[in-house]
């Protein structure tokens, strides 16, 4: 690990939205947020589980503002840093001035691994309005290490504060994770940072492998709660790094305490790898499509193991909800003809 002082982002709030079906609420927020910063949490991201922008037809609406959320967050915290995702094409440069209006001042902007060109304009912005940029490359397992890096330094030419790379599909194993934070950080000058997505079981091990590779931002989760399996499990990385002698001035007892009180009452369903959640890791699918492949194979009468393998098939990447609807209506025909 670099001597960099490790950070532990915590993305209950907007990853967790995911499993929740976005139904957060403002008081279950504030809660949350109020929990986290007693915990020693740095930074706090809170938005729809699709950023900034998100609560919609395609991506499934928000039971309360997400301006809101944001607002309710940060009015309980006074160290920790409120962040958001936005998702150039779904969030807005007003998008995130209203949200630095409510209290937000960490923006993580997310493109595909191929695609860090269309975040130059938001990460421009961002720094323009005073915000700590950071760039978000999301389904990293879909490109090789060397290509990624070339993604990431044009990132940090746009002016991101650090690069965070993201296992969105849960695919990688802990070798491919090290291989791919060691190549940004020989690329980049300014920090690295990982997002895994546990539908292999790896999520814990492959966080551990980023930081062993020098990485010094790791995002994980109360309960787990996130898209697919869920992600890195906050309070299980805490009890693991104070166990490897690692430094995050966390309260272990305390996230224990917090996930046990405040989320998991909340929870609609256990956080598990179940057969869909699996086959999103092992097709390489991006995590937040698993509610959205459950809800059309119900449509279609289809195995939504099915619909997974056709949508790793055709790579299709976030942003392209709406498309699996087509898989499944495809598939669905191709049935009846057979």
């Amino acid at each position: 690990m670099s001597n960099q002082k490790l950070n532990i982002v915590d993305t209950t709030l907007r990853d967790g939205s995911h499993a929740v079906r976005h139904s957060f609420s403002v008081k279950q927020t504030s809660d949350i947020a109020a929990r986290l910063e007693k915990c020693g949490l740095p930074i706090i991201e809170v938005s729809h589980g699709d950023g900034l922008g998100g609560s919609s037809y395609t991506y499934g609406f928000s039971k309360e503002d997400p301006f809101s959320l944001i607002e309710a967050a940060a009015k309980v915290v006074s160290r920790a840093k409120i962040a958001v995702l936005l998702l150039p094409g779904i969030g807005t440069i007003s998008d995130m001035k209203h949200a630095k209006d409510c209290g937000a001042s960490v923006v993580r902007v997310a493109t595909h691994v191929t695609e860090a060109d269309v975040s130059a304009q938001h990460i421009n912005a961002a720094k323009q309005m005073g915000y700590m940029a950071v760039g978000f490359l999301m389904m990293v397992h879909m490109l090789e290490p060397e290509k990624i890096a070339e993604q990431a330094k044009k990132m940090e030419s746009y002016g991101a504060d650090y690069i965070n790379l993201a296992d969105s599909a849960g695919a990688l194993l802990p070798d491919q994770v090290k291989a791919r934070i060691e190549a940004v950080r020989a690329a980049v000058k300014i920090p690295v940072g990982f997002h895994a997505h546990n539908n292999l079981s790896l999520a814990v091990a492959n966080s551990l492998s980023a930081i062993d590779a020098g990485a010094s931002y790791i995002d994980a989760t109360l309960r787990g709660l996130g898209a697919g399996a869920g992600n890195t499990q906050l309070e299980v990385l805490s009890g693991v790094l104070e166990r490897k002698g690692i430094e995050t001035g966390l309260d272990f007892y305390g996230l224990i305490d917090a996930s046990e009180q405040v989320v998991a009452p909340i929870m609609l369903r256990p956080q598990v790898i179940d057969g869909g959640s699996l086959m999103l890791g092992y097709a390489g699918v991006y995590s937040s499509f698993l509610l959205h492949v459950y809800t059309a194979a119900e449509k279609f009468h289809l195995e939504p193991r099915d619909i997974l393998v056709e949508v790793g098939k055709r790579k299709m990447i976030g942003g392209q909800e709406d498309l699996i609807i087509d898989v499944a209506y495809t598939l669905a025909k191709g049935k009846q003809r057979g």
